[in-house]
Formats: structure tokens, sequence, C-alpha cells
């Protein structure tokens, strides 16, 4: 009789956790299957961390670095990199570092200009000092800067490029356009692609052959020249930022056929599951089935897709601005820095105009690396 009793009050006792409650006894979630999966991949979680410092870096640029977007040094054209110091010339350590001055002189043989370190200028290195003005988040203007010399001493972290413009601010000023285009590229490729391929897969019919054979006809064009006259047909008139958003939508007219197909074949058979003929028979009609069923049952897939396709973004906006018929200054943007380093002259004497490279080589890695990530964190058959 004791037993019984005891047990009576066991499965009376909530912090036993009841089903469909927050307990010992309750199932965890989806998302929460994913994120502990998801968390065990060393290289997706590095890749995430990194997208999300770039994301960073691109929104808060005007404050990272020590110079804006129109500042140029005339005296300090094809300057190279001018690096911070704890330990001066002298072998003296300083808590703070500091930077020295650049003397420019002219090689007789050759008559190019170079550097070299002045070694008698010494310029020390401040946190939250005022520099040149600018718009912080496009709410108000401010001159306070995470870092520079209060003396606003050239502080070239990468060196300047031909109008003596600092490399390293330029850099963080085309990952808002960079980045961005790919966010955005992609939001709307998702959205046609999403639609689209759960209609054609829905539906079939005539319905499925014409959404199929659009795609056909798109993907049967190569992807560059297609690019090219697309983005060509822009008036060139245009403002900087009608370009912007007209590279924008043509990436994303361009790109999301192959979504459109993907989702296709998941709704094929999602379309057959006892829960879509159950919603069928209670009198759902085809655009509640659809997103209420269809749609959240291919979320995990489109995810990755999405993360998987914001490289191919950046990369294709990379493409056209370099190729000068992207986006054009004074706007700019990791193409734009690229094309100035198209030649083999910069190879040879200016090679620190290539960091832009690094920057696109290092954001398609950690999206990638985040794609995989959550590909694998999907996976309902995932090792644990």
């Amino acid at each position: 009789m004791i037993d019984d009793q005891e047990k009576i009050e066991q499965r009376n006792d909530p912090g036993e956790g009841q089903p469909g409650e927050e307990g010992a006894n309750t199932p965890p979630s989806q998302w929460k299957i994913m994120w502990r999966q998801f968390k065990k991949n060393r290289l997706a979680t590095t890749g995430g961390a990194l997208v999300l410092l770039f994301y960073f870096s691109a929104i808060f640029a005007g404050f990272l670095t020590p110079h804006t977007l129109e500042t140029h040094f005339g005296s300090f054209i094809h300057s190279p990199p001018n690096y911070p110091r704890f330990i001066d010339s002298e072998g003296n350590f300083s808590l703070r570092p500091f930077v020295y001055g650049m003397k420019k002189e002219i090689d007789m043989e050759t008559l190019e200009r170079t550097y070299v370190v002045d070694t008698e200028k010494k310029y020390y290195i401040y946190f939250f000092v005022k520099g040149d003005s600018y718009s912080f988040l496009n709410l108000f203007q401010t001159d306070i800067h995470l870092f520079g010399t209060k003396e606003k001493a050239p502080l070239f972290l990468l060196g300047t490029d031909k109008l003596g413009r600092d490399l390293f601010s330029r850099i963080l000023y085309g990952a808002q356009i960079s980045l961005t285009v790919g966010l955005l590229g992609v939001i709307l490729s998702l959205v046609l692609g999403s639609i689209l391929g759960s209609i054609s897969g829905y539906y079939g019919g005539m319905i499925d052959d014409l959404v199929q054979r659009t795609i056909e006809i798109m993907i049967s064009f190569p992807a560059i020249p297609m690019w090219m006259a697309l983005a060509a047909a822009l008036p060139s008139d245009w403002s900087p930022v009608k370009v912007y958003f007209g590279i924008t939508i043509i990436l994303a007219l361009v790109r999301w056929g192959g979504l459109a197909r993907q989702v296709r074949g998941m709704v094929l058979s999602i379309r057959e599951e006892a829960y879509t003929d159950a919603a069928k028979a209670m009198g759902g009609n085809d655009l509640h089935i659809i997103f209420r069923h269809v749609l959240p049952n291919v979320f995990s897939h489109i995810l990755v897709i999405a993360t998987l396709s914001i490289p191919t973004m950046i990369l294709g906006e990379t493409a056209l601005s370099f190729l000068g018929i992207g986006i054009r200054p004074p706007m700019t943007s990791w193409g734009v820095l690229l094309e100035e380093a198209q030649h083999v002259r910069v190879l040879l004497l200016h090679p620190w105009l290539l960091a832009p490279a690094v920057a696109v080589i290092i954001a398609i890695l950690s999206f990638n690396f985040l794609g995989d990530g959550i590909r694998d964190a999907a996976d309902p058959f995932a090792t644990n």
C-alpha cells in the first residue's frame, strides 16, 4: 500500500517532468538538437564567429577605423603598411603602442617613389580618440574612433592606395557593400525560390512545367556573361545607391532557380505525407497547407542553402565590380578595391593592395564552414 502511494506521488510530482512540459521527460526540440550538433563542429563554430565578426566590423566601420572613407593623404600615395610597435629602434619597450613617421624618397635608378621609416618621429596610439567626422549607423555625426593618434598622424595598418587613402579603412567600409549585397540577394532569391519551388512541387502539371522550363532557360546561360549583360543594362546616370540595389536584384534573379528545384524535390515527397492529407481532409486550403505544413518542413534545408549561397553572391558582386560594371565610386566594395590591384605592376611594387582578396577568401571560407556545419546539424541521421 505504501509503495502504491509513493508511485502516485512520484507520478504527480512536477519536478519529474511530464510529457509536453519542461522537465526530464520532455524531448528536446529540433532546434535544440541542431544547436547541440552544431556546437560539436569546431570549424563551423569558428566560421560562425568570423561571420559575426565581419558583419560587426561592417556595421561599426566608422568607429573601428582610424580614418574615414573620404580621408586622403596626398603625401602618402601607395605608402606601405605602417605597423604599430612596442619596441623602438633603440631597444626601449613601451606599454603603449606607437608608429613611426614615414619619409618619402625617390629611387634615382628607377625613379620610383619609396617610403622609409623616420625614427625621429614617434606617434603614440590611443583609444577613443577624436578624428574625422563620420555618420554613426546613419543616426548622428561623431568624430570618436576606436584608436588613432592624437596628432592625426598617418596610421596605415595595410598601407594606402593610389590616392593616399587608408586601405584598412576602405576594406571595412567595403564590407558594408559586399556583405550586405550577398545577404539581401540571398533573401530575395530565397523568397522567390521557396515560394515558386513549393508551388511547382505541390501543384505539378502545367504550373510545374512552366516553372521548370523557366529555370532551365535561366541556367543555360553562362553566369558571368549573363551578370555582365544585366548589369550593363543599368542606366549609367544612376546614383550609386540605385546601382547597389540594382546589383542586388540582378544577383537574386539569377540565383533563385537552383533553390527552387531543390525545394520542389522535397515538396514532391512531403505532399504525399499523412499530415498533408489530414490537413486537406480537415478543409485546409492550398496556401494554408503550403505555408503551414510544407515550407516549415523544408526550412532547415532552406537555411543551409542560404548560408552556402551568400558566398556565391559575394563573389558575384566582387566579379562585377572588378570588371567595372558593378558598384561604382564614390561607393566602395571589395570588388572595387580589387579592380585597382589587377595589374602585374601592383604585385611587384604594391602587394599590399591585394589585402581585399584576403578578406574575400576568409569571408568565403567562413560562410562555407558555417554552411557545412548547419547542414550536418540539420541532418537527422548525423552521428552524435
